[in-house]
């Protein structure tokens, strides 16, 4: 059995810790795709929208905004189907993580990540390809 067979999205309220203590601003800007798995004390800002794919994997302590006041940056963030962003990574406005792509832990995600590619680093560069995406 699959750890998300009984998947059901969860309820999300704005500027409200979820049961799994993650927490979305603007909720009603997220689109979040089935068998979606985001770890504790995650924080998304979707004001100008935020789309998750089906079964993308988000660590814990990530950032993902589709806003930000240094910079004056806005844009919508879309993380594809299947991607996986590690643990404390940060996702500036804009940024499309394609699918199946890896972003490596601790990362500063600042343009987009190609599908199927590692990506990592301060800014994040994708370093390789991964084998059978």
């Amino acid at each position: 059995m699959d750890r998300f067979d009984n998947w059901v999205p969860p309820v999300i309220e704005h500027g409200v810790m979820t049961r799994w203590c993650w927490m979305v601003y603007h909720p009603t800007n997220l689109r979040l795709g089935r068998k979606t798995d985001i770890g504790a004390f995650t924080f998304i800002n979707a004001l100008y929208g935020v789309e998750i794919g089906e079964g993308v994997q988000i660590g814990g302590g990530c950032l993902i905004y589709s806003i930000s006041t240094i910079g004056n940056l806005t844009g919508k963030v879309v993380l594809e189907a299947g991607c996986m962003i590690g643990a404390h990574s940060t996702i500036m406005p804009g940024v499309t993580v394609g699918r199946g792509a890896i972003v490596g832990a601790h990362s500063f995600v600042n343009k987009d990540v190609p599908a199927g590619w590692l990506a990592l680093g301060v800014p994040a560069k994708p370093v390789r390809r991964i084998e059978g995406k």
